[in-house]
């Protein structure tokens, strides 16, 4: 565990600030009254998260590598810390769905069925807590790879 604590470090970092992203997006109306805003800006995060696994990185490069590290040691980084943003992904679904904004997926379903996106059953089948804890999941591992492998490119040092 000791070789993994900067890691697990950044990966709460990460849950506390995608936390606050969830309450920003709420605060902003994207849950509610601009929900039909939400699959646009929602995907801004995506920057944040950059950042995050950039910084994540760089300080294994820095207090664990000792200034030194070759892409597979920061792409392997990238993953575990990867691999704890997706087991802490479904504790931030429940805060996000039972505290910060609990009326969002009724109201997801509401608008996807106004705009005729979706059929009701669709749309109930797809906003719910069990799919997008399983999607925060299958999400956080196949983008934090991607990710890691990216930034990784840039963290590497001889």
């Amino acid at each position: 565990m000791k070789n993994y604590q900067i890691e697990i470090k950044w990966g709460i970092i990460f849950f506390f600030i995608s936390l606050l992203w969830m309450y920003f997006e709420k605060l902003m109306g994207w849950h509610d009254v601009l929900i039909a805003k939400h699959p646009i800006y929602t995907n801004f995060f995506g920057l944040i998260a950059i950042v995050i696994y950039f910084f994540a990185i760089y300080d294994k490069r820095k207090n664990f590598f000792r200034g030194k590290m070759s892409w597979q040691q920061g792409f392997v980084s990238g993953v575990i810390l990867s691999i704890v943003i997706a087991l802490l992904s479904p504790i931030g679904q429940l805060i996000t769905h039972y505290l910060i904004s609990p009326d969002f997926f009724k109201n997801a379903i509401e608008n996807s069925v106004a705009r005729n996106a979706m059929q009701a059953e669709d749309a109930a089948a797809y906003f719910n807590l069990s799919s997008y804890i399983v999607q925060s999941i299958a999400g956080a591992l196949m983008f934090g790879v991607v990710t890691a492998a990216i930034v990784a490119l840039f963290v590497k040092r001889k």
